[in-house]
C-alpha cells in the first residue's frame, strides 16, 4: 500500500509535468519527473520511519501494544517485500485460531524470517522472542519494543526465565501472541537444529495453542537483493497444537513433539544430523 502509493503519486506528478511539456520535451521529462517524485517520496517515507523511531524510548517499558506503530510496520514490511520481490507462498493458514491468543514456533535461518511472519500474520499481533543484540539494530530496535517483542539473554538461564515469564504475564493480560524460534540461534549450516524447550513453558502456563511453522528458502532473501533477483519462500502452517493435546508433557517431549513435526516437513536436507545438534554451540 505505502510503495503503491508512491508510485501512484509519481506517476500522476510524471503526467502533469509532461502535460505542460512543449514539443517532444515530454519524453525526458516524464521518466525524469517521475524517478525524482519517486526518489522524494521513498526518501519522505524513510524520514518518517527514523522520526518516529527517534521517538521512542526502549529505556521506558512499553506496557501495551502500540497500534500506531504496529500499522505503521505493517505497511513499511509490504512495501519492503514488494521492493526486493519477496514472494512468500502459503499453506495451512487456515488452520490459524481465530480467536484467544497462541505460541508461535517456527524454524530459523535467515533475518528477514521476523519480516516474513509480521507479513504473514499481519492480524495476529506477534511479538518476538529476539536476541538481545537486535534491541540495538538500526530503526528495528526500537520498532520491535514498540510492538511488545521481548529480548533474551540466551547465555544466562536465570534472565532468560525472566523473558518467558514476561511472555507468558502477556498471553494472560491478552496484549499480544509470542512468536519464538526455538533453536535460539541461526545456525551455520542453515539446517533444523535440537530445541530450547523452556519456550514451551509459555504454551503449558498459559493453556494456548501451539502453532506450528516452517519457512524454506528464506536464507536467500537477503543474499538476492544485491542481486535485484526475486525470491520464493515457502511458509507452511503445519498444524496447530491444542491444549488438551500437550496435556501432561513435559517441555522436552513437546519440544521433541514439535521438532519432528518440522523435521518431517522440511526434509532431511534441511535437517541436522544427531552428532551435529549434539555437537553445535
Amino acid at each position: 500500500m505505502l510503495l503503491g502509493g508512491i508510485v501512484l503519486l509519481s506517476v500522476l506528478f510524471a503526467a502533469l509535468m509532461g502535460f505542460g511539456a512543449q514539443g517532444l520535451h515530454w519524453l525526458w521529462v516524464v521518466p525524469v519527473s517521475f524517478a525524482s517524485a519517486f526518489l522524494v517520496l521513498v526518501a519522505l517515507a524513510f524520514g518518517f520511519l527514523w522520526l518516529m523511531c527517534q521517538l521512542v524510548d526502549q529505556n521506558k517499558e512499553q506496557q501495551h501494544d502500540s497500534k500506531f506503530y504496529r500499522t505503521m510496520m505493517k505497511l513499511y514490511i509490504s512495501a519492503v517485500k514488494t521492493a526486493v520481490r519477496l514472494r512468500i507462498h502459503t499453506t495451512g493458514l487456515e488452520k490459524l485460531p481465530r480467536e484467544g491468543r497462541f505460541l508461535l514456533v517456527c524454524n530459523h535461518t535467515s533475518l528477514a524470517d521476523p519480516v516474513i511472519l509480521l507479513h504473514s500474520f499481519a492480524d495476529s499481533q506477534l511479538a518476538f522472542i529476539s536476541k538481545r543484540e537486535n534491541a540495538t539494530m538500526f530503526l528495528v530496535g526500537k520498532a520491535m519494543h514498540k510492538i511488545m517483542c521481548q529480548t533474551i539473554n540466551r547465555e544466562n538461564d536465570r534472565e532468560a526465565l525472566k523473558t518467558i515469564l514476561k511472555c507468558i504475564q502477556l498471553i494472560k493480560d491478552d496484549e499480544v501472541s509470542i512468536a519464538v524460534f526455538p533453536e535460539g540461534y541461526i545456525h551455520k549450516d542453515k539446517k533444523l537444529h535440537r530445541f530450547r524447550s523452556g519456550v514451551f513453558k509459555i504454551a503449558q502456563k498459559t493453556q494456548v495453542p501451539i502453532v506450528v511453522c516452517t519457512l524454506k528458502n528464506s536464507l536467500q532473501v537477503i543474499p538476492n537483493i544485491p542481486k535485484l533477483k526475486a525470491t520464493d519462500v515457502e511458509l507452511h502452517l503445519l498444524d496447530v497444537i491444542w491444549p488438551e493435546q500437550y496435556a501432561g508433557m513435559t517441555t522436552v517431549a513437546l519440544g521433541n513433539r514439535v521438532y519432528e513435526m518440522m523435521a518431517e516437513d522440511l526434509g532431511p536436507d534441511l535437517v541436522a544430523r544427531e552428532e551435529e545438534n549434539e555437537n553445535d554451540t
